[in-house]
């Protein structure tokens, strides 16, 4: 017989002794050797979690020593200490852990308006301008140096740049220089489209400009507006850059996406050495999306010296278009915000009506269109003599002018209606407030005809009218009704568009504008019934007729803000916001008329917010306590109670705390006077959804669909 003698093979042959010295081991019962089995079997599952348990603490120790070291790495990139760097990278001998330190990204969460930006040490170093600290992590880190992140440069957060867009932004050379040299991509473009040359560009960096087109930059590459290098040196009005770009053979007649070319952006702007340059170098007269050419955007702008040099040079302008940048530079000095100047406007109206008669044998006259009522009725002066006789009638040159504006730039040109307000403006500076609201309305339906804004138009009616009210001065009932129409119709548009965002739209912005038209129709709704009050004002059962009607159509919207409100709780709060220009003097919440005006047009009395509260609710936990002391808004508030209870609000509906609005009063008085119409208001079907709700009884599939919400609104459990 033979056995193995040791772990390596060996065999020996059994002696004797052998057979003499062993043991006979008693027989191993089934239970012993479970037992057994079970004891090796848990101490491999102790082994296994106790193994788990060192990978984990091993991987948190990892991670520990990672974020120690990214902190250190991104302290020395900030704050420039080269020692630091150097020995930090040194404890990472290994080539692969050396480059994904570098790479890991830094949030910095320092920047104002609750963005942040996402940086590597690469881009923290050039954005503080740490030239050293980018050699070392250049020479030893060996960075991806097209590793993205997101900065925020000139008021703008930027996604998607690189170390060398962050560096030729900043107009830091040398670490530009070092960027390329060590193999940075000169054309790598941001998120939207901008590379490092624009960036430059936006600075007027000209030996940077020039280091990077010599470093095969493309000086024709636009961003995904289709703005390019030349349009940002002309916007920005560098003459040398230009000329430079220019001579790299930049486009000189592209585009934008907008239909502004470099020549327009300069002439808007009135840079004259600019706009000569490019028109040396063929710039052509080019129109926009709104068919303004860059001689009429300057003459819009009251750019004079820029116009003139359209003018002076020859065959540049044919005569129709010199008559139209003539007129319309005298029609903005009419009507210019900051460039007011009725002598000028004068003088360049009578240029380019002397221009039309220049040639007898061909005069051009002006095409009759039909007068704008908001205009007076204005009809545009035909000859030189008619011109002469308005010479010192400013309203009439003022008529004149927005007549003349709104022909040559046509109605779809949003840059119409900024004279309109001006005009406007002055009118009820003086007292004319009738005008005011006449020219102020035709420019809410120039805007709203073009898809655009009009919230502050709107805002800016509501000052107007309770202003009007505030200092006793007859209103116009009708004039009212009719800004409330532009601000429903304002409200759908609203509505359609966050539905149905187009390609270009800010939601976000748009929810905005949104939010504050609710508040700005809930005021004039406000104005409304302080109207309907006067009795000096009298509005015909007409015009009370359509007020009730486009009340009726805003319920319809059902509009909210983002927390659910609606205009009943709105008019019901005691904190709501007011404007503090007279409109705060006008329109005061919680208001016992607005609340009947709502009801009577359809306004839904037991509606509730996200938290929700009924308007009930809303009442009795925002009115102030200190207010109730006065007995005047005592009443009132008891007053809106009666209307709402009348109206058919519940008056044990719960909120989400569980509370009823008697539960929900912070004035003690306030809820006894709840609890008083509970009992005798209280019906059948309350009584019900309240057994419901206190013995838990399941109701769900149990009754039709139609009572689930109304007795979850009575039951709804606290917490």
């Amino acid at each position: 017989l033979e056995y193995p003698a040791s772990c390596c093979g060996h065999f020996r042959p059994v002696t004797l002794r052998d057979w003499k010295s062993a043991k006979v081991s008693a027989p191993v019962s089934a239970g012993t050797a479970c037992r057994k089995r079970r004891t090796r079997s848990t101490t491999h599952v102790d082994t296994m979690a106790k193994m788990t348990k060192e990978s984990e603490e091993l991987e948190q120790k990892k991670e520990a020593l990672r974020r120690n070291a990214m902190e250190r790495l991104s302290y020395a990139a900030k704050e420039g200490f080269c020692k630091q760097l150097l020995a930090l990278l040194r404890e990472f001998p290994d080539e692969e852990d050396r480059r994904a330190l570098v790479d890991q990204e830094i949030c910095d969460y320092e920047v104002e308006d609750n963005e942040h930006q996402v940086l590597t040490p690469l881009i923290l170093a050039t954005l503080n301008g740490h030239a050293e600290i980018v050699h070392i992590l250049l020479t030893l880190g060996q960075p991806d140096l097209e590793k993205e992140g997101c900065v925020k440069l000139h008021g703008e957060l930027t996604q998607g740049v690189t170390a060398l867009w962050v560096a030729a932004g900043l107009g830091r050379l040398n670490i530009v220089k070092q960027l390329i040299q060590h193999g940075a991509q000169v054309n790598h473009a941001t998120r939207k489209g901008s590379t490092p040359l624009r960036a430059a560009c936006f600075d007027g960096r000209l030996d940077l400009i020039q280091y990077l087109v010599a470093h095969q930059a493309n000086v024709c590459t636009a961003n995904m507006y289709n703005n390019t290098c030349l349009m940002i040196a002309a916007y920005k009005n560098y003459p040398d850059v230009l000329q430079y770009l220019l001579e790299q053979g930049a486009r000189v007649n592209e585009q934008a996406q907008c239909g502004a070319s470099a020549l327009y952006y300069a002439a808007e702007c009135g840079y004259v050495e600019v706009c000569e340059r490019l028109l040396d170098h063929g710039a052509l007269l080019l129109r926009n999306t709104y068919g303004l050419t860059p001689a009429l955007a300057a003459a819009e702008r009251t750019r004079e010296s820029t116009v003139l040099a359209f003018l002076a040079r020859p065959g540049l302008l044919t005569r129709e278009e010199r008559i139209d940048v003539l007129e319309l530079l005298g029609a903005s000095y009419a009507n210019d915000k900051n460039n007011y100047n009725v002598a000028k406007a004068f003088e360049y109206l009578m240029m380019g009506m002397e221009e039309r008669y220049k040639d007898p044998e061909n005069i051009i006259r002006k095409p009759t269109l039909p007068p704008v009522p908001a205009y007076e009725l204005w009809v545009e002066c035909q000859t030189v003599q008619d011109l002469f006789a308005i010479r010192y009638n400013h309203n009439s040159l003022h008529m004149e002018s927005l007549t003349i504006r709104e022909r040559i730039l046509g109605r779809q040109c949003p840059e119409v209606v900024h004279s309109i307000i001006y005009r406007g403006a002055v009118c009820a500076d003086h007292g004319r407030f009738d005008r005011c609201e006449s020219l102020w309305l035709h420019a809410i339906r120039l805007r709203q005809q073009n898809g655009l804004s009009v919230q502050r138009d709107l805002l800016r009616f509501v000052q107007l009218f309770s202003q009007e009210f505030s200092i006793n001065v007859q209103m116009h009932f009708e004039g009212v009704l009719a800004v409330l129409g532009a601000c429903v119709d304002e409200l759908r548009y609203n509505q359609q568009k966050l539905t149905n965002p187009g390609p270009r739209d800010d939601p976000d912005a748009i929810g905005e504008d949104y939010e504050m038209n609710v508040v700005t129709v809930l005021y004039l709704v406000t104005i409304v019934t302080k109207l309907l009050r006067l009795e000096r004002l009298r509005p015909t059962d007409q015009l009370i007729l359509q007020a009730y009607q486009m009340i009726y159509q805003l319920n319809q919207l059902e509009v909210r803000l983002r927390d659910d409100q609606t205009l009943l709780h709105l008019a019901v709060n005691g904190i709501a916001p007011v404007d503090e220009f007279y409109t705060e003097d006008v329109c005061r919440f919680p208001c016992v008329d607005t609340v009947k005006l709502l009801l009577k047009c359809g306004a839904h009395v037991d509606v509730v917010d996200c938290d929700r509260n009924t308007p009930l609710h809303t009442l009795v936990g925002t009115v102030e306590p200190a207010r109730l002391i006065n007995s005047n808004a005592v009443e009132e508030v008891k007053e809106i109670v009666d209307v709402l209870v009348r109206a058919g609000v519940h008056l044990d509906a719960v909120n989400t705390d569980g509370l009823k609005a008697s539960q929900d009063s912070h004035y003690a008085p306030m809820g006894e006077f709840l609890r008083g119409y509970e009992i005798r208001a209280i019906n059948l079907r309350c009584l019900s959804a309240r057994a419901i709700a206190q013995h838990r009884i399941p109701f769900r599939n149990q009754i039709p669909l139609q009572l689930v919400s109304f007795v979850e609104r009575h039951c709804m459990p606290k917490g």
